[in-house]
């Protein structure tokens, strides 16, 4: 006959077996998934903010976002932006500027970061090193390494001022320099305490790259990942007239393996979706299409 205590100690056991089971069960689907909120660069809608700023991002939260990056504020002053975008239920963590405005006006961009509350500021291209000799297309391996240099010095004023400094990529990094991708050169040259690297995905398959390689291999320097997709992302179509944007899962990228890789092998932070355009369907149901593709890889 079973004991009182038989019984209860049985139960026990199934009890704490269902439970380590159902962690091992979270564990397995968190390796798989980022479980992070869904993002969306604004550049996707730069052609609607001018005209009506707060109206667009009301329709941005209603695709299905609650993140949002920025690149570019329309004359709005940081107070502006910050009234806006709580009025649309959004939260603007991170922000695009280029080359010029980090290395020469770091006080007004640490003023957008401070006052939205922004963790990440992020330089979307390199600049041009004065003096250098420049080849007849793109940046000499020389400048590359330059902008390592100057990443690193805006790094560091960016940290002491608590907001993290971050580099995003185009196909040109994933194109050989004198032997070298300038991707993986800076990545060797920068200090990860102070750069961290948003990896845009389209554009890494547009220049040959893999994202789901560059992620298993050095994905403790990526942070953020841009999500976009492309009819055919290959540097064959880029080379022959261009490349064509897609929404997710309509076009020629499966996110599938590259959540995985990222959720396995990186710390990412946030994730925005970014359209370059829009081919097949309105902006805001584009912009929703995308948000639903996002939502379904995510469960």
């Amino acid at each position: 006959m079973t004991t009182r205590r038989g019984f209860l100690k049985a139960g026990a056991a199934t009890l704490c077996g269902a439970a380590l089971l159902r962690e091992q069960a979270f564990a397995y689907a968190s390796r798989n998934t980022l479980h992070l909120p869904i993002g969306v660069q604004l550049y996707s809608v730069r052609n609607q903010l001018p005209k009506d700023y707060l109206g667009t991002l009301k329709q941005v939260a209603a695709a299905g976002y609650t993140e949002v990056e920025s690149a570019g504020f329309y004359n709005l002053k940081p107070a502006e932006v910050k009234t806006a975008m709580d009025a649309a239920g959004l939260h603007c963590v991170s922000s695009h500027w280029g080359f010029q405005q980090v290395t020469e006006q770091a006080d007004m961009v640490l003023d957008y970061a401070h006052t939205l509350g922004m963790s990440h500021v992020i330089c979307p291209g390199p600049g041009r090193k004065p003096g250098a000799v420049r080849p007849a297309h793109g940046l000499s391996l020389e400048e590359w390494r330059w902008n390592a240099e100057q990443f690193n010095a805006v790094g560091k004023k960016f940290k002491a001022a608590g907001v993290q400094f971050g580099y995003h990529n185009h196909y040109a990094e994933f194109e050989a320099v004198e032997g070298a991708l300038p991707f993986f050169e800076l990545m060797r040259l920068t200090d990860p305490e102070l750069v961290t690297f948003e990896m845009d995905c389209g554009w890494v398959v547009v220049g040959g790259g893999d994202p789901v390689k560059v992620l298993s291999e050095h994905g403790k320097r990526i942070s953020m990942l841009h999500i976009k997709d492309f009819k055919q992302a290959t540097p064959e179509a880029l080379a022959h007239g261009g490349v064509k944007a897609a929404e997710l899962g309509m076009g020629s990228i499966d996110y599938r393996p590259i959540y995985k890789a990222a959720a396995k092998f990186a710390k990412i932070k946030h994730a925005f979706v970014e359209q370059e355009e829009f081919l097949d369907m309105p902006p805001m149901q584009a912009l929703k299409t995308d948000a639903d593709y996002i939502a379904s890889i995510e469960k």
